[in-house]
């Protein structure tokens, strides 16, 4: 079973994760950012993996609260796929919402490295601020170890966009961190390890 349990706790927050790789039983999110607690919940449902995450603010920095929360979920992640043995590594999505339209891919390399181009001029929305998806994802691919691409391919309402891009994201999850049932004792690399 591919699942970890994954704390954090520093003097800004405390953060918890769990999160199973293989069961997609209902996940459970609590975070004080309703907004952002809205896309973790997304992030969870269309991956299709059990995230269950409790992330509390310390000092009522949202910017250190979604770092954070970042760094665990990407570390819990890395941690939970092993030596990712028999993973297909690869996944990229197009996906719509409405106005918007985004483009995710992903390679679950060893290396962390992030392209992120989605231009978003509202800076708020709800009660999240725009200019922390950027650095959500940054800190993100940094933990996870996973080379990243995000790019908007259309669209002008904050929100549908950053829907897009969890919904994305989580789709392209799904299916790079999905086991190739044809070479599940393999390590998909020359290399040997990734």
């Amino acid at each position: 079973m591919r699942e970890i349990s994954k704390k954090r706790e520093t003097k800004e927050t405390s953060i918890n994760v769990e999160i199973n790789l293989d069961e997609s039983n209902e996940s459970s999110i609590s975070c004080s950012n309703k907004f952002f607690s809205h896309m973790l919940e997304q992030l969870a449902k269309h991956s299709g993996f059990k995230i269950k995450l409790d992330a509390n603010s310390l000092d009522g920095d949202e910017h250190h609260l979604i770092e954070d929360t970042a760094i665990t979920l990407g570390e819990a992640l890395c941690e939970a796929l092993g030596d990712k043995r028999g993973i297909k590594r690869y996944a990229s999505t197009i996906l719509p919402m409405d106005d918007a339209m985004v483009l995710c891919a992903l390679d679950i390399s060893g290396r962390a490295y992030l392209n992120f181009d989605i231009d978003i001029v509202q800076e708020k929305t709800s009660d999240f601020e725009t200019v922390l998806l950027y650095h959500f994802f940054e800190s993100f691919a940094h933990a996870a170890k996973i080379t990243l691409h995000i790019k908007k391919l259309a669209g002008y309402d904050p929100h549908h966009l950053i829907e897009a891009v969890f919904k994305a994201f989580a789709r392209s999850l799904k299916e790079a961190c999905s086991i190739d049932e044809n070479k599940k004792d393999e390590i998909p690399s020359t290399k040997g390890v990734l």
